[in-house]
Parts: structure tokens; C-alpha cells; sequence
């Protein structure tokens, strides 16, 4: 099975909301990863200001660090494997890397279509 894992900035929370400034980017990415995580999705996340020794004892993400700085952050792994960084995945991303379909592509093989109205 596919692993995920998401090395965050600093953060508060994983989910945005908290503060005064709500980041959207970030409430996406955890609508999306729940959705991801409820259809078989292994991802597990990582922040920084919480969990620095999660970035200290990975030596793919220790030396992304030293490359690039904590501002280059977030980092996505899928297996070990530098995927993306920089920004968040969006839902097709993570579905992509997790062998997930998206409804949009669970519904093309349906009744619906034709002069059938079952949906």
C-alpha cells in the first residue's frame, strides 16, 4: 500500500482554522485529506513546530531542509519519495498517489447517461 507522508511548516494546527487568519489552502488540504483517508488512503502528517524529530530523523526530509529552508515547506513523500513541495496536493494528487478514485471517475462507469434516469 502507498504511503503519504506531509511535512508541514510551523503551524498551530494542521487544519487552518486557528488564529485570526484562516488559510484556505490549508482548510482544502484537510477536507481532502480526510476524504483521502476515509476511501483507504495511508497518509500520515508531520509538523514541524510540533514534531521536529519526525524532520531530524528522515534524511530525505533532513536534507530538503538543508537545501531549501523551512520556507520551502510543505514537502509530500509518497514511499519515500520526494512527490511535491512547496504547495499542497490537491484532491486528484492525493487520489492519484493513494490508488483512490474520485467520485467523478467512480460515476463514469454508472447507470447514469443515455435516456436512463436513475440518477
Amino acid at each position: 500500500m502507498t504511503t503519504i507522508h506531509v511535512f508541514d511548516p510551523a503551524l498551530c494546527c494542521s487544519t487552518g482554522v486557528c488564529g485570526v487568519d484562516t488559510d484556505q489552502a490549508l482548510v482544502t488540504f484537510a477536507a481532502d485529506v480526510d476524504w483521502a483517508k476515509k476511501n483507504g488512503a495511508q497518509i500520515e502528517r508531520f509538523n514541524l513546530a510540533q514534531q521536529p524529530m519526525a524532520f531530524a530523523d528522515n534524511a530525505t526530509v533532513k536534507g530538503f531542509l538543508e537545501r531549501s529552508g523551512q520556507e520551502a515547506l510543505p514537502l509530500i513523500l509518497v514511499n519515500g519519495d520526494i512527490a511535491l513541495a512547496g504547495r499542497y496536493p490537491n484532491r486528484a494528487e492525493l487520489a492519484r498517489w493513494a490508488g483512490v478514485k474520485e467520485a467523478a471517475e467512480a460515476q463514469q462507469g454508472s447507470c447514469c447517461g443515455g435516456k436512463t434516469s436513475c440518477c
